[in-house]
């Protein structure tokens, strides 16, 4: 009886242990997910936007593809989209043809391994990209940083957040983002010690403490893949200027449910707290009544 005892111990010691092993090495495929079509699906183009298709370097000379597009008229600001880790930047259209509608430019770009980009994705990568896709609009744009408002949508909440606390622009919105990566896997993996295991950080609520332009923070209540209570942490770590949305509806479909409440809220944020500034880079794409549907 010992011995078999003893036997089913050792056995479920070594089936954790082989557990831990292929969490430890599989961490990468269980936090990206570039493989989800990653073919692109539409353009803006299908919306009846102009836009320009943009190609990217980085620093590591990996390739990065993106579409800029263009305010109708001169525009309130230049909206730098960050996505989450799945997809890529055609499965955002919503997006693209809300920021149309209430009058800002938007650049959105995949990152390495995701869409048309080259490489594959990594936590230094992403924050490569974000520093490619800043300089694009810096340099090739002539944007100034005070006309630029990072948009971070979950995963890319984090990405968005570490570019603010080297940068300054105009004002950071964080889309269901996360506190960090050790903190949700915790959450979703209590049985696991996740914090030794991990080899990712995207410390969103970290990056916080040196960010100092106006931050938005988005969150739903029913959102089953971040928890709500990471939204709350967020937005009790920001400083002021700062503003709290709440949303309606799961994780991916949140700000499509509330879209009208949401963007209407983020566009009030942006000029009331971000400042009134406009880059003045003109549009020439279909008319805009600044009207968000």
């Amino acid at each position: 009886m010992i011995r078999m005892l003893f036997n089913t111990v050792i056995f479920i010691a070594m089936g954790y242990i082989a557990l831990l092993l292929l969490v430890f090495f599989t961490q990468s495929s269980l936090l990206y997910f570039p493989q989800v079509e990653r073919e692109l699906v539409a353009t803006p183009a299908d919306d009846g936007l102009s836009y320009e298709s943009v190609t990217l370097t980085t620093t590591d000379n990996e390739s990065l593809h993106g579409w800029f597009i263009p305010a109708a008229s001169s525009a309130k600001a230049t909206i730098l989209f960050f996505h989450g880790n799945a997809g890529n930047i055609s499965h955002r259209m919503y997006y693209l043809l809300t920021f149309y509608r209430l009058g800002y430019n938007t650049f959105i770009f995949d990152y390495r391994g995701y869409g048309k980009s080259s490489g594959s994705p990594s936590e230094a990568g992403t924050y490569q990209d974000a520093v490619a896709a800043w300089q694009y609009l810096i340099e090739e744009k002539a944007i100034r940083s005070t006309d630029i408002v990072l948009f971070g949508e979950s995963l890319g909440g984090a990405v968005a957040a570490w570019l603010a606390a080297q940068h300054e622009p105009r004002a950071l919105v964080l889309a269901s983002t996360f506190t960090s990566v050790p903190d949700l896997a915790a959450e979703l993996y209590p049985f696991l010690p996740v914090r030794l295991l991990s080899r990712f950080q995207y410390s969103t609520i970290d990056y916080l403490q040196s960010i100092n332009c106006p931050v938005l923070i988005a969150h739903s209540p029913q959102d089953e893949i971040v928890p709500f209570s990471h939204g709350q942490a967020l937005f009790e770590a920001a400083s002021e200027p700062k503003q709290f949305i709440k949303l309606q509806g799961g994780h991916n479909v949140g700000f499509i449910y509330s879209r009208k409440e949401w963007a209407l809220a983020m566009d009030e944020f942006i000029q009331i707290r971000g400042g009134a500034g406009n880059n003045d880079r003109p549009g020439h794409a279909a008319s805009q009544d600044g009207h968000v549907e």
